[in-house]
């Protein structure tokens, strides 16, 4: 898991260490070349032994050295988050990994359109990277299982909440 973040974000770190933990993965907390190292170690206090920090720019790193992320969580907040954006869309596991924008409504929803991604108006906006479909051709879960999967969304009449169910299917033989 990688995560290139604009400032200190000590909480958002800290939930991908937890994922981490539980998935058996590491994380990777890109920095921008002016940012406070040792404050960004300080927010995350006994945790940051479990975050690798690298000082430098995104854009450059994410396809040249982290290319097989399977999850990438991007600051809206970078000067430069279109071009991060992008570069880790391109290279996410070849196609295969999850991209998530954070902080989204501080630099406005509007130029999200440009990108394969929905906008989620969770927290400070969330832009969630969706595969198009005629790009990649999935049988679900790419494990030659022949099955198939189908994306449902539904809108909580009492709360507004938008779910996302995944339901998946066995291939119907023909006789």
């Amino acid at each position: 898991m990688v995560i290139a973040s604009a400032s200190i974000d000590g909480s958002i770190t800290l939930s991908l260490v937890a994922a981490a933990h539980q998935t058996g993965g590491d994380v990777v907390c890109i920095l921008p070349p002016k940012s406070n190292l040792g404050a960004s170690k300080n927010a995350l206090g006994p945790y940051a032994d479990c975050v690798k920090f690298v000082m430098g720019d995104a854009k450059t790193l994410l396809p040249k050295d982290y290319s097989g992320a399977d999850f990438v969580l991007v600051d809206c907040d970078l000067d430069d988050c279109k071009e991060v954006l992008r570069a880790s869309q391109d290279c996410s596991n070849h196609g295969k990994g999850l991209v998530v924008g954070y902080n989204a409504f501080h630099k406005g929803s509007s130029w999200s359109c440009e990108f394969k991604t929905r906008f989620l108006p969770i927290g400070e906006g969330l832009l969630v990277n969706t595969k198009n479909p005629a790009d990649h051709k999935d049988t679900g879960g790419g494990h030659g299982h022949g099955k198939r999967s189908k994306w449902i969304t539904t809108i909580d009449k009492c709360t507004g909440e938008e779910n996302v169910y995944r339901v998946i299917t066995s291939p119907v033989a023909i006789d």
